[in-house]
């Protein structure tokens, strides 16, 4: 569903917001630019997106992908309020989000606040909904190709909001061909597409898995371990998945809980695990990741009024339903882990 238009700013508007791109007002940095918190003469607090210089062949394309982006809209993702092209890089203005990134709420200083387990089922479905929908619900299929919890912000209610589509790209129309490989973040990136330096959508599939790993660890994705010694964070889950040795590497807050919790975080667990296999083929969908997370949520949940019968519950926690975690090939140790040594060398 269209939006009625994107509105276009002028430079002097983007200044006046920003206070001339003051660096106080830089409430972001990454590998595609600055973000300032912005201030419009309405008083709409705004998100201003400052690329990199860009190839001038490519600022067509650029153009092109912030009409796309204007299609966008769902509740789940950022909104591009419209931008400013006079300049050689062009500005994006998104909604302001104010709780920051889940990277910030599970790994920065407030990492030792609990979370309980509810809030970050929500998360997580909220955002797997949001990445679904890029995939398969507008005209043309957007990979976001940088799915990480820093690109996850959370609004004032700790909803998901999927941002920052610097490097995404556009799925072909014609099947024959194919989208080259876009950099990624160390930790999050698909070693398929590492190897084959093809991205698809089974890539942000994987990246979601480590997301979900960070949510129910509450270890970042290139974490230090008790030796000091930096671990990736899917290589080592996996590795204890296949010994049935996850519960190690859980978030200690979480383990404490009831039953029912330990329940969901197996089940929870075991989907971490197929969004990581080794080849993407083997990897769930996005609709299918948040259609069980949707599940393990009701379960969780139990609202007033929301009725889960017998014979759904009995399914969610049926441990044949799913590949036990010991049993999948796809995840021998000494292969993933000379997969993730190519990711380690890649740089950031």
């Amino acid at each position: 569903m269209m939006r009625s238009h994107l509105h276009v700013f002028s430079r002097k508007q983007i200044e006046n917001a920003t206070n001339n791109f003051d660096d106080n007002n830089i409430i972001g940095v990454g590998g595609h630019g600055e973000v300032y918190k912005g201030l419009l003469e309405d008083n709409n607090e705004v998100a201003i997106k400052k690329s990199k210089e860009v190839d001038q062949n490519q600022r067509g394309e650029f153009v092109n992908e912030i009409i796309l982006l204007s299609q966008i809209n769902h509740k789940n993702i950022v909104k591009l309020f419209g931008c400013c092209l006079e300049a050689q890089i062009p500005m994006l203005v998104f909604e302001f989000v104010p709780n920051g990134s889940l990277f910030d709420l599970l790994h920065g200083h407030s990492k030792t606040r609990p979370i309980p387990l509810g809030t970050r089922l929500n998360i997580a479905l909220e955002s797997a909904e949001a990445l679904d929908y890029l995939h398969s619900s507008i005209s043309h299929s957007i990979l976001h190709g940088d799915v990480k919890s820093a690109n996850i912000l959370l609004d004032g209610e700790y909803h998901a909001k999927v941002s920052d589509f610097g490097a995404s790209n556009l799925v072909p129309v014609d099947d024959a061909q194919i989208i080259a490989f876009v950099q990624g973040t160390r930790g999050y990136l698909d070693p398929e597409c590492l190897s084959t330096q093809i991205i698809t959508k089974k890539s942000d599939v994987y990246s979601f898995g480590v997301v979900i790993l960070e949510l129910i660890t509450r270890k970042p994705a290139i974490y230090i371990d008790q030796n000091g010694e930096k671990k990736n964070l899917a290589s080592c889950f996996v590795a204890k998945a296949n010994k049935e040795e996850v519960h190690e590497m859980l978030d200690g807050e979480l383990v404490n809980n009831d039953e029912k919790d330990i329940g969901v975080l197996q089940e929870i667990s075991q989907l971490a695990v197929r969004c990581l296999s080794i080849r993407g083929e083997d990897r769930p969908t996005m609709k299918q990741v948040a259609e069980q997370l949707q599940s393990l949520l009701r379960f969780h949940s139990s609202l007033p009024g929301l009725q889960i019968d017998a014979e759904e519950t009995d399914s969610l926690l049926d441990k044949t339903k799913y590949h036990s975690v010991s049993d999948m090939s796809a995840f021998h140790s000494t292969e993933y882990s000379a997969v993730l040594e190519i990711d380690a060398r890649a740089p950031r």
